[in-house]
């Protein structure tokens, strides 16, 4: 479904991303874990377009969307939740789920579809006349993953969606990207906890400064001695990407 071809993103004279390359089947969980900045969120920046690349190839279900603008690419269904959750605070929380469908302005299956996220979510509509602003850290991780899901996205990317919530949260949301991932939404995910990302993905990829350095089944990863060593410490994998 996507595939990510000698990626290169530079910050002025710095590269951040230097020849990056993965691909994401349709219907998988494919997970990107690595220390703290090394071009994670830049990757996922890079495939939403809201970073111009400076080499290499990004296509999506065979059509390159690099150089598009960062609303055709939601268009095609390439959807990003990202760090830090960017909930739209002085909004209710079904005002952010209707500015998810922003794409679909005449849909008529989107009343549907809010009911499902309500579903999905039970908690956000006991919340649905209530400020986004004023919901836990895990509610407005929940509204998030809802939000971007009211696009209809064939892949929907995350990016640190257990970052600063507590364990019991954190379970709460890898049971439901695990729930959407078998309704049929293909899940590219960027995850500060690596073990909880690993036991979810299907495949994963460890960056290292801008470069794949390691790739493999998350199973097979979560033996392998350099990821154990690195990354799954006793705390697991803790950051904030760059």
């Amino acid at each position: 479904m996507l595939r990510v071809e000698d990626l290169q993103v530079s910050y002025g004279p710095i590269r951040a991303l230097r020849g990056v390359s993965f691909a994401v089947e349709q219907g998988a969980v494919v997970g990107l874990i690595g220390s703290n900045g090394v071009g994670k969120t830049t990757t996922l920046n890079a495939i939403s377009g809201l970073l111009p690349i400076a080499g290499g190839r990004i296509l999506f279900e065979g059509q390159p969307i690099h150089g598009l603008a960062a609303e055709s690419i939601v268009e095609r269904g390439v959807v990003q939740v990202p760090e830090g959750r960017r909930v739209f605070q002085r909004m209710t929380v079904q005002e952010n789920l209707q500015l998810g469908a922003f794409t679909r302005p005449r849909d008529p299956d989107v009343p549907k579809d809010l009911e499902g996220m309500y579903r999905l979510f039970p908690i956000l509509e006991e919340r649905r006349e209530q400020l986004a602003g004023t919901l836990s850290g895990g509610e407005q991780q929940m509204l998030a993953i809802a939000r971007a899901l009211m696009a209809r996205p064939r892949l929907l990317m995350l990016d640190e969606p257990s970052m600063g919530l507590a364990p019991l949260m954190v379970a709460k949301i890898f049971a439901t990207l695990r729930e959407i991932n078998r309704s049929g939404t293909t899940i590219l995910l960027v995850e500060q906890n690596a073990h909880a990302a690993l036991n979810l993905a299907h495949s994963a990829y460890v960056l290292e400064t801008g470069m794949v350095t390691l790739s493999g089944k998350g199973e097979a990863l979560l033996r392998d001695e350099r990821v154990r060593r690195t990354y799954l410490g006793e705390d697991g994998l803790s950051e904030s990407d760059a």
